[in-house]
């Protein structure tokens, strides 16, 4: 991929609104326009606004989940692509044990004497565990964050789209509300 073709995929990505594909929630300027066009009762107009509502919590409860899981599986990988190194420089001195201590169970660590060794076991998730070369290791260990890292940008920019989304939406439920309500006021002056 050349240069140019990577400046074109970074401003699609900025242009674009919502990675994930969340609908677009569109501002009710002219309310009189609006609810000719939906020729529908006010009640079902706001129900139908209310479930757009409930729609965009619901992503966005999706997406806070997924962000609370992103930002603790990189701390994750980043521990683990220090002791990569870690076990690369004590083979780069040819150390024959490494002294550590590791986590047992959760706040209770032990200490071990282990062999310096070439080869690490990477636990991948969904019960796989794969051995790997140390340079091995540390190259899919990078992916993983900088992929991981990619992806919680893209959460936060769909966090970010979402709340807007429904902020659109509880405005435009008032502006229907408050028409409803202008509207019964001339109906009873009259």
């Amino acid at each position: 991929m050349e240069d140019g073709d990577n400046k074109v995929d970074v401003e699609h990505d900025k242009e674009k609104k919502s990675y994930v594909g969340i609908p677009v929630a569109y501002f009710v300027d002219d309310v009189d326009a609006f609810m000719a066009n939906e020729n529908e009762s006010v009640d079902k107009v706001l129900q139908m606004l209310d479930e757009d509502h409930g729609k965009y919590k619901f992503m966005e409860l999706n997406l806070i989940n997924k962000r609370k899981r992103l930002k603790a599986q990189i701390p994750d990988l980043e521990r683990s692509l220090e002791m990569i190194k870690k076990l690369q420089s004590e083979k780069a001195n040819d150390t024959k044990e490494l002294e550590t201590q590791f986590l047992l169970s959760e706040q209770l660590y032990t200490k071990a004497i282990i062999p310096v060794t070439d080869k690490v076991c990477l636990w991948l998730g969904a019960n796989v565990m794969l051995e790997y070369t140390l340079d091995e290791a540390e190259e899919v260990l990078t992916k993983n964050i900088e992929s991981a890292k990619k992806t919680l940008g893209y959460v936060e920019h769909d966090l970010d789209f979402l709340r807007d989304q429904y902020t659109t939406t509880e405005v435009n439920m008032a502006r229907v509300y408050n028409w409803e309500v202008k509207r019964r006021l001339a109906a009873k002056s009259t």
